[in-house]
């Protein structure tokens, strides 16, 4: 498989299953971490003149974006051969992801003129996990896709 289809296809499947995990942390917190959402949010607070489905859209497109970043970033290092593509490294590059998204997360909230109300603590302690969710998920699925061939 071509390095950009692998790109795209790990992404996005590290970022669903990412999103389905904060879902998951949602109801099972009755609080919301759903980062798209979140993400909208900022978005239509910064341009009052996009409808509420546009921002909503433009956050998730955000949020796959990201997602691409990070798939970009871990490809250097597979190819690197600094680092192998399995299940523990998955989980260190998650740990690390989440870790620093915190700290953006973190940044962009405090920058933002109106953010949204996140119960931060809570939010932040899903975070990690759930960006190891994301590494491991696109981890595999990049190897899975590179063995098919």
């Amino acid at each position: 498989m071509n390095k950009s289809a692998n790109t795209l296809l790990s992404a996005t499947a590290g970022t669903t299953m990412m999103t389905l995990f904060s879902y998951l942390a949602s109801l099972a917190a009755d609080k919301n971490f759903s980062e798209p959402e979140h993400l909208g949010t900022m978005i239509h607070r910064l341009s009052p003149g996009t409808s509420k489905r546009q921002s909503q859209l433009a956050g998730w497109g955000a949020h796959y974006a990201v997602g691409v970043l990070f798939v970009l970033v871990y490809r250097e290092l597979w190819q690197s051969g600094k680092i192998k593509r399995n299940l523990r490294n998955g989980i260190i590059l998650g740990a690390l992801s989440g870790t620093l998204a915190v700290g953006v997360w973190k940044a962009t909230l405090k920058a933002h003129p109106a953010p949204p109300w996140i119960d931060f603590t809570n939010y932040y302690i899903q975070l990690v996990p759930a960006h190891i969710v994301f590494a491991v998920c696109a981890t595999l699925t990049s190897r899975l896709l590179d063995e098919r061939i």
